[in-house]
């Protein structure tokens, strides 16, 4: 699901270890009820994605294993 910033204000956000330090290519995320939000850094009133958190860890552990394989 994808909603914009304005229903997410109380939100605390943080930015991804992964994001690099120059400005650029930065993702940030916000654990909310149940879920994972996730934003560009960039543009923090533009559109946010929400993923359950069973879909966001194994997301995360495809990364970590190298097995992510594009059938989540």
């Amino acid at each position: 699901m994808t909603t914009t910033a304005d229903g997410l204000t109380s939100a605390a956000w943080f930015k991804s270890s992964y994001s690099n330090n120059q400005g650029a290519e930065c993702v940030e995320g916000a654990h909310l009820s149940g879920e994972m939000a996730v934003r560009d850094s960039k543009d923090p009133s533009g559109p946010i994605c929400h993923f359950s958190a069973a879909a966001w860890a194994q997301f995360i552990t495809g990364i970590k294993t190298g097995t992510l394989d594009g059938d989540l």
